[in-house]
């Protein structure tokens, strides 16, 4: 029988949408804005495509883990690691890891993100192979599935469809978490994991394109999109995070927050650095509002990696037809096919099997959005 190591780091994600752009060392502050656990349901999500298959699992005591296997319907399940406080952290991480590799397992699943990734990884390396069930804010790392319910099935087909598991190597990427706030993107590359993989079900690692090319179709973006802004006065504009919202907000004349969200009217700021609550407070005072954010590079996330703060709620009150996306042709030929994991799969597939993107100057195309299961 299969056996899997299973693990849920319970505050993964808890500062997005709350604006910390990360929960590294700031658990406590994203509690007291108001952040609660989302991990353990997106866990439940992924395990819930494998209950009556073949497979054990090991996992943790309470919401790292036992409750997510229970609340999907598992049952075959043994608690081989309690940790020792309420709170879990790093250090029950990695001693989970210890007791899953003396114990055999054939690989570890676990809901977190990069940094949860980086720790799993420095106990496990290339032993065992491993799966991320996204659960973060940033994701960098191309361990994980597009989506919970994309690392669901990925080990379904292989473990129950016929099929066997396919591995390839992943790169465990992480951030500098305190220079990400600070609007820097620092990145480290901690080692090169093995991953099972499916094509259009596991996330590539996000890649940067910076080329004269690249500038300019930034710029007749950023062009087009002033014109937009411009000319709708009675609109507020949401500007995401990224370089090419950060050129829009340039050709207006304004300093983004790079790795924020920033609110636009009549071309000028209205407030910087959005977390959830300032979005509802907008869009409380403000009748026409849209939202412009751009697509992670090779990695192919619209919504659900770093721009938490923009959650379902805050979608479906702007309005699907409401939200722009901009990306260069560049981006967009090295990401054939984009995704969405807003936290709730019932939006995701509201956006329906494409979606159009503005890539220049009065210039938009239509772009393969993908979902759990690959097509």
């Amino acid at each position: 029988m299969f056996r899997i190591g299973f693990l849920v780091n319970p505050v993964a994600g808890m500062g997005g949408s709350v604006g910390l752009k990360g929960t590294d060392g700031m658990v406590d502050e994203a509690i007291s804005r108001g952040a609660r656990p989302g991990a353990p349901a997106r866990a439940e999500e992924a395990v819930r495509h494998l209950a009556g298959l073949p497979i054990r699992f090991l996992t943790c005591g309470g919401r790292m883990g036992e409750e997510s296997l229970a609340s999907a319907g598992i049952t075959g399940y043994e608690v081989v690691y309690r940790p020792s406080g309420e709170r879990t952290d790093a250090a029950d991480t990695i001693a989970a890891c210890r007791v899953f590799l003396a114990k055999g397992v054939d690989l570890v699943l676990f809901c977190g993100g990069d940094g949860t990734a980086r720790d799993i990884y420095s106990v496990v390396g290339d032993a065992v192979p491993i799966l991320g069930i996204p659960a973060g804010v940033k994701m960098f790392s191309s361990v994980f599935a597009i989506t919970p319910g994309a690392a669901g099935t990925i080990l379904r087909d292989g473990l129950g469809g016929g099929r066997e598991i396919h591995l390839r190597d992943a790169e465990i990427v992480d951030v500098d978490e305190e220079q990400y706030r600070k609007g820097e993107l620092a990145t480290r590359l901690y080692g090169i994991a093995r991953s099972p993989s499916r094509p259009g079900l596991s996330q590539m690692t996000k890649q940067v394109y910076e080329d004269a090319d690249e500038e300019r179709a930034k710029r007749e973006i950023a062009r087009f999109m002033r014109e937009v802004i411009e000319g709708t006065p009675d609109t507020l504009y949401i500007l995401g995070p990224g370089m090419t919202t950060a050129a829009i907000a340039g050709e207006l004349g304004i300093k983004k927050t790079l790795l924020g969200f920033d609110a636009v009217k009549s071309g000028s700021l209205v407030a910087s650095d959005l977390d959830e609550r300032a979005i509802r407070e907008l869009l409380a005072h403000h009748h026409r509002v849209r939202l412009v954010v751009s697509i992670i590079g090779a990695q192919g996330a619209i919504l659900g990696r770093g721009t938490q703060v923009v959650t379902p709620y805050v979608i479906r009150a702007i309005g699907r037809e409401n939200i722009i996306i901009v990306a260069t042709p560049h981006k967009l030929s090295q990401t054939p096919r984009l995704f969405i994991d807003t936290g709730d799969s019932d939006l995701d597939r509201e956006f329906g099997d494409t979606i159009q993107v503005v890539s220049g100057y009065r210039v938009a195309r239509r772009v393969r959005i993908r979902g759990d299961t690959p097509g």
